[in-house]
């Protein structure tokens, strides 16, 4: 099968309208079903599931792709570096590891290795614990645009395109 789309840090595929897009492959470090209290938003349950299935187990530091293989790269890095043990938000989003700033460099160098000429990055990053423009620094490229969402506006949403090897114009 050809996929044209990855999303190399799906979790829960939380931002996907289609969470079974045929067009995509969806990959994660983890696979794993977790249960935790949650009161919030009228939960009267007290429990909230988290389901994470990727279509594939993968390390977005070393993809298992080839140069050129997709046209979209969905990239939404674990954006916590503290967390507690039992912490809702780093069941649902993943934690850094102590080498967040080279474990991001290289998963920006591989969304872009496997993405095919002008092939498009979206980049997601909720700076709560770190700054965008430190994790930008981290970037092997510029972004093209974004756009801040959130309610505190802490949510960034930033695209890339892997440049053509041929000289501007």
């Amino acid at each position: 099968m050809t996929y044209r789309i990855l999303d190399c840090c799906c979790a829960s595929r939380a931002m996907w309208f289609n969470r079974q897009h045929p067009d995509a492959v969806f990959g994660d470090r983890r696979r794993e079903t977790i249960t935790v209290t949650d009161r919030s938003h009228g939960n009267q349950a007290g429990q909230r599931v988290l389901r994470i299935e990727p279509d594939v187990l993968l390390d977005f530091r070393a993809l298992p792709y080839p140069d050129d293989t997709f046209n979209l790269v969905a990239f939404d890095p674990p954006h916590l570096v503290r967390a507690g043990p039992k912490s809702w938000l780093a069941a649902k989003y993943g934690k850094l590891s102590a080498d967040w700033r080279d474990d991001l460099h290289r998963g920006f160098t591989e969304c872009l290795r496997v993405l095919t000429t002008n092939g498009v990055l979206v980049f997601k990053w909720n700076e709560t614990q770190v700054r965008v423009g430190e994790v930008l620094a981290l970037a092997p490229i510029q972004p093209l645009f974004g756009h801040v969402s959130g309610r505190r506006g802490l949510t960034h949403w930033l695209v890339f395109m892997k440049p053509s090897t041929r000289s501007p114009r």
